[in-house]
């Protein structure tokens, strides 16, 4: 994907819409890469550190590289170190800390392709040198949102096989399914609003928030939704609001986390006849307001990123740098919100 332009005209009313401070200090800064370059990945905090794990590298006339190195990064030494490498190689795994366990939990593995969805679901406690074995999913499952809350593991949307090919990525279809792990088993909870794949979530006052994501069939939507645990009921609120620069909706492959009270969504891509694009665009929403505001762009755009928080700030771990999976990189930025 091309570098995109920056904003003009949005920038400067979102701007205009954030605290003076913000304005004036607010900006993406460069922190230790991943040792390795790869995309598709999601990362959770846990242990004081923030992990991520498998992913993918596309490679020319080659079949893709999937990986299964885990890596684990301390934020106050801004440094990277290598956990224990996941049982199978994978891509598209959800990362998700509960308490003092970590769980990599579906995506796909190469078997009569490389987009063979998987049930698979392996945890950590500190001081494991391997991972072992959990409740396998009652379906395969990748490209979810994967969020903890109050001791039980979500799974909202994403991409499971439509039938009984499961080899290819045409060979799988977006979904609306809502999975928790609760009491070592899997149950259903109400179905997301919206089937798609791709979307990014977190937790925020009470409530699992998932944003953005797209359809095979319609590209990407800006969506926001809101699920509230306690009532089991689903409610939408103001989608991300369109790219400026490129004139597409932000919504597949994005990355997003909570902070400070709002939600902080940045990145994502999308497709277009003859190519398509990456977005370098950080938006920012307040749950008082229902509304968002335009934050400083990414120095390096990037899809199929991960992303968490530790404290007020923001990081966002390497990425695809072009559309699709040709450029796979280990940046890492982090902004203070």
């Amino acid at each position: 994907m091309t570098q995109i332009d920056r904003r003009t005209l949005l920038i400067a009313a979102g701007a205009a819409a954030l605290p003076h401070a913000s304005r004036a200090q607010a900006a993406w800064e460069t922190r230790a890469p991943l040792p390795w370059p790869v995309q598709e990945i999601y990362a959770a905090v846990w242990n004081g550190q923030i992990v991520t794990a498998g992913g993918l590298v596309g490679r020319t006339n080659a079949p893709l590289h999937i990986e299964d190195r885990v890596g684990l990064y301390d934020p106050a030494a801004d440094a990277w170190s290598e956990g224990p490498k996941l049982p199978e190689a994978r891509h598209h795994p959800m990362i998700v800390a509960e308490g003092d366990r970590l769980f990599a939990i579906g995506g796909y593995r190469r078997g009569e392709g490389d987009w063979t969805n998987a049930t698979e679901v392996w945890s950590l406690t500190p001081g494991d040198d391997t991972w072992t074995p959990g409740p396998a999913l009652p379906t395969p499952l990748a490209e979810s949102v994967g969020l903890a809350h109050a001791g039980r593991v979500h799974l909202v949307t994403g991409r499971s096989p439509g039938a009984e090919a499961n080899a290819q990525w045409r060979d799988q279809v977006d979904v609306d399914t809502h999975w928790v792990l609760a009491d070592g088993r899997w149950e259903r909870a109400r179905p997301a609003p919206m089937a798609r794949n791709s979307a990014a979530g977190a937790v925020l006052d009470g409530a699992l928030w998932i944003a953005g994501g797209r359809t095979v069939t319609g590209g990407g939507t800006g969506r926001l939704d809101r699920y509230d645990p306690a009532e089991d009921r689903w409610d939408t609120l103001a989608p991300i609001p369109r790219s400026a620069a490129a004139d597409q909706q932000v919504g597949g492959g994005l990355a997003m986390v909570a902070v400070e009270g709002k939600l902080v969504a940045f990145g994502g891509e999308w497709f277009a006849p003859g190519g398509g694009g990456v977005f370098r665009e950080t938006w920012l929403y307040d749950p008082a307001t229902d509304a968002w505001s335009a934050g400083p762009d990414m120095r390096t755009p990037r899809h199929g990123l991960a992303a968490a928080a530790v404290g007020d700030t923001v990081y966002a771990i390497a990425g695809g740098a072009v559309v699709s999976g040709g450029q796979a990189v280990g940046t890492v930025e982090a902004l203070t919100v």
